[in-house]
């Protein structure tokens, strides 16, 4: 091979941020403010003119090392261009002097991979610059050196210094300014290189590579992937997609297929995404990225394993592998179809401004095992423009129904596939019936400003946290006084309502605590009554205009004018509650875990103070007096029933009136909210009597029951 093979010339890049400098460059995320450069002619061993350019930041604020280590200012920095007009200027400087050699084409060498990789596409992505070509392929000098002399340190532990010396060049640091000496030193001994008939043919002939962009595709869990490749990102907003990953990850090469957005236990988004990487040394450069900024958000990023990621990105079935084999195409997620709408319905629905491609073979719908339609579908466009005319149509209706539509990845589609085909996306219930035990405690009523209502929780957070939270103030929390407040999915609303002994207590709480952070949230306390509490536990809302009542008219269970949570209703909610255990719906706290492992030495003690309710009647959740029906969706038949040992045991224990047989209770979902108990009974007309007893197994207020016992045909609860 001869020196004729290898690139025209090379432009030895230098640059340093406003933040740390050598390994740690780009890893705090501070901006560009230096870039030094001069261009080379590898066959001519001619050099350009040496380039030294600073670069105005939007923020000015220098760390002490970079003013240590570059000797620069603020004030020097503020007179600077910024980085748009800067590359501008570098594009004309490094044409001007290839003319002058005679030459027309370069690629960059720089010290490492951090400049390119961690410091000019990330910065260049947040501030929407356009890098040229020439920005997403260099050589890397630490490599190319080490690859011309084996028996030199490893690439990591490389420096200019260090091969500066092996080579026998001597550097003056103290002569020349900073990055001005390290360009010098550089260009020593690149010209080293060349000069050493052994190694010349060898180097710059492999230079790194920056992806364009990022490649969709499907994975399969038969693949091999490798553990040193993968990590795992956290905190990211729940609408992004594959590209918004991989803008965030922009310089470091993900492999193709390789953001895997994660889903919870309900099927949708729960911030966490796991990204397979080309190779270790990218994944390494990712996880110094750990706590950078996807818009105003930090991520955190840790280490992940390869069989993580098949688990959740990789797929059996030849319907999704075919779906997902056209390769580049923009994937929408449309959720909340009619069940009976057809390929012609969506594609009608899109209309002709957003053509799908391929047509029906750009539609795949997500179907349970048994063929029953999800209302989810999955859709491919060509390109982004398509793509974004169809995101316009969020929340329009098709037929009589709103479509909520998403941007989503080949992972989320294989991910929601394999979960569907398999087991329901919500968990089931296989733990017995639990008796009904009425509660030990009293829920607060009347207008006493005694309790306090905390608003903006983080949702995974537990009694625990909220314990905490308020510090020495849980000395003055009623036993059982801590009420988390669940959404109708029975997912966590962000709301939890706190007892305390007194008002004059609740207000101190409420000064001391408003605002308070708890994890990466700021918490808002207000003082309440048990009244105003009770309004929100039952569905109704709390605001600064007032109290709106629940939304739901049920004469059957509607407490008359929506007055405060009487004992008749209060005693329903753990009534139901029993039939489903609680940790089903509440995960249980660190507390909880804790109290176990000490339960035979508190056997002898005083009993500790509860601050939360306890086991079943833990449910208080928006809806559950109106619908009491728990978070999950029974897909056989005798979903919640227990073995029926297991049942008598309980029954014979607490002389509580079980149901007498599996398949005894049905649930029903997609009711009208305007549909009343005779509608519900009319619609089962027909069917077999229910026991006499059967109503026995949830406490009913007066008013309730009667509606039950009035019509002998079936009894719905």
């Amino acid at each position: 091979m001869t020196a004729s093979s290898h690139s025209d010339s090379v432009v030895v890049l230098f640059g340093a941020t406003a933040g740390a400098y050598g390994a740690k460059l780009g890893s705090d995320e501070r901006e560009l403010i230096l870039l030094v450069w001069q261009v080379v002619d590898l066959q001519s061993k001619k050099v350009g003119t040496l380039h030294k350019c600073l670069v105005k930041a939007d923020s000015l604020e220098l760390s002490d090392q970079c003013r240590e280590v570059t000797g620069l200012t603020p004030e020097g920095l503020s007179k600077a261009e910024p980085l748009d007009r800067v590359l501008q200027q570098f594009s004309q400087l490094v044409s001007s002097d290839l003319k002058a050699l005679g030459r027309n084409s370069y690629t960059f060498c720089t010290d490492g991979q951090l400049l390119i990789r961690q410091v000019l596409h990330p910065e260049a992505s947040k501030k929407n610059l356009l890098l040229s070509d020439c920005f997403y392929s260099f050589y890397d000098l630490r490599k190319e050196f080490h690859n011309s002399y084996p028996n030199s340190a490893s690439v990591k532990d490389q420096s200019i210094q260090s091969m500066a010396e092996y080579t026998g060049f001597t550097i003056d640091e103290t002569e020349e300014d900073f990055g001005v000496w390290q360009v010098k030193a550089m260009v020593a001994i690149i010209f080293n290189m060349l000069s050493d008939t052994c190694v010349a043919d060898q180097t710059f002939t492999d230079p790194e590579t920056v992806k364009y962009k990022y490649e969709t595709g499907p994975c399969s869990k038969s693949e091999t992937v490798d553990s040193e490749t993968v990590i795992r990102a956290r905190g990211l907003p729940w609408q992004s997609s594959d590209q918004d990953i991989a803008r965030f990850f922009k310089g470091l090469n993900i492999a193709k297929g390789g953001v895997a957005l994660c889903l919870n236990a309900q099927g949708r988004r729960n911030g966490e995404a796991l990204v397979r990487f080309v190779n270790s040394e990218q994944r390494d450069l990712a996880l110094e990225r750990h706590k950078h900024h996807m818009g105003s958000r930090y991520i955190e990023v840790y280490k992940a394993t390869g069989e993580e990621f098949l688990k959740i990105a990789g797929g059996t079935s030849n319907e999704v592998a075919q779906f997902l084999s056209k390769e580049n195409q923009v994937i929408i997620r449309m959720r909340g179809l009619p069940f009976t709408a057809t390929p012609e319905d969506v594609l009608g629905f899109l209309g002709p401004e957003c053509p799908v491609t391929g047509g029906k073979e750009g539609l795949l719908f997500v179907k349970y095992p048994d063929g029953r339609p999800t209302g989810d579908a999955f859709v491919l466009f060509a390109c982004e423009e398509y793509a974004q005319n169809a995101l316009k149509k969020h929340k329009e209706i098709l037929g009589k129904r709103y479509i909520e539509l998403f941007r989503s990845t080949a992972a989320e589609v294989q991910q929601v596939l394999n979960r569907y085909m398999s087991t329901p996306l919500i968990p089931t219930l296989p733990a017995p019936i639990i008796p009904v035990i009425p509660p030990p405690y009293t829920i607060a009523a009347g207008s006493m400003r005694d309790c306090v209502r905390l608003r903006g929780l983080p949702y995974t957070a537990g009694i625990d946290d909220i314990l905490e939270f308020m510090g020495d103030a849980t000395a003055d929390i009623k036993p059982h006084g801590v009420h988390m407040v669940l959404n109708q999915q029975g997912r966590p609303s962000g709301d939890a309502f706190i007892q305390m002994k007194s008002s004059d207590r609740a207000f101190l709480v409420a000064q001391k605590c408003h605002k308070k952070m708890m994890k990466d949230r700021y918490v808002e306390v207000f003082q309440c009554s048990g009244e105003e509490m009770n309004f929100v536990l039952m569905g109704g809302t709390l605001n600064r205009s007032g109290l709106s009542p629940p939304p739901c008219k049920l004469p059957c269970l509607s407490p008359p004018a929506y007055t405060a949570f009487q004992t008749a209703a209060a005693a329903m909610i753990p009534a139901e509650a029993a039939i489903y255990q609680s940790q089903a719906l509440l995960p249980p706290s660190r507390t909880q875990q804790a109290s176990a492992a000490a339960a035979a030495a508190a056997a002898a003690a005083t009993p500790a103070v509860t601050y939360y309710p306890a086991q079943a009647a833990q449910l208080y959740m928006n809806y559950t007096a109106y619908y009491p029906s728990p978070p999950v969706s029974p897909t056989t038949v005798g979903y919640i029933t227990a073995p029926p040992a297991a049942v008598a045991a309980a029954a014979s224990a607490t002389h509580t009136p079980m149901l007498p047989q599996p398949g005894a209770l049905v649930r029903m979902q997609g009711l009208p909210y305007n549909a009343g108990m005779k509608e519900i009974l009319s619609f089962f007309q027909g069917y077999q009597y229910a026991p006499d007893d059967y109503s026995g197994l949830v406490q009913l207020n007066d008013q309730a029951r009667s509606v039950l016992q009035a019509p002998k045909e079936w009894v719905c609860l």
